[in-house]
């Protein structure tokens, strides 16, 4: 089994690299997926959460809330770190489990973590390599604003939350730079699993 880490900043394209390795047959395992899925009712980080943060966070049918509970966090370095930690520990031991039930299902293809924070435990000290995307803040200003609807001032704010795109390319085995088109990443990944 050969497991790529893929990361990268918001707006980097990340998930785009991930769903390419997808249509070349690589399981993708999606952190962002498994963290909404740790935060819904009856789950452990979801009593967490509350406990941590009020039920002001909760919507009317006392699901969390993730604006609300992004306003709050993306402001406060701390209140980020914290929901992080709990919500990570969830994800790590999900991924854990997912790898071994591929191991023990015979799978030796290709998986690829698909994680917006590259911690140590849990993907760094799994992954056999590190593929980082990159994008020149403008463009990935412009992406997250057509997708999310968001302003300007609030993607700054969430890309400044997160690690510097150094910090990013400083843990990379292998740097995608994603200006282009689809097509053009779709060549870039074709070529780079070409290479191993």
């Amino acid at each position: 089994m050969r497991i790529i880490g893929v990361t990268g900043g918001i707006g980097a394209g990340k998930t785009l690299v991930s769903s390419i390795l997808k249509e070349f047959g690589a399981v993708v395992i999606d952190a962002d997926r498994l963290a909404r899925d740790a935060v819904e009712k009856g789950k452990t980080a979801y009593e967490k959460i509350i406990k941590e943060f009020g039920t002001d966070i909760l919507d009317d049918n006392l699901d969390i809330d993730r604006k609300k509970l992004g306003q709050i966090v993306f402001s406060n370095p701390l209140l980020r770190h914290k929901l992080e930690e709990i919500v990570h520990a969830e994800v790590v031991d999900c991924i854990f489990r997912k790898l071994d039930e591929l191991r023990q299902n015979g799978y030796n293809g290709l998986v690829v973590l698909d994680v917006p924070i590259p911690v140590r435990h849990g993907f760094q000290d799994v992954a056999d390599e590190i593929w980082v995307v990159t994008a020149s803040e403008e463009t990935r200003i412009k992406r997250v604003q057509e997708r999310s609807g968001l302003d300007r001032e609030e993607v700054i704010r969430r890309m400044q939350s997160q690690l510097s795109q150094e910090d990013y390319t400083a843990l990379a085995d292998v740097v995608i730079e994603n200006e282009g088109s689809k097509e053009a990443l779709k060549k870039k990944v074709e070529d780079l699993l070409d290479k191993k």
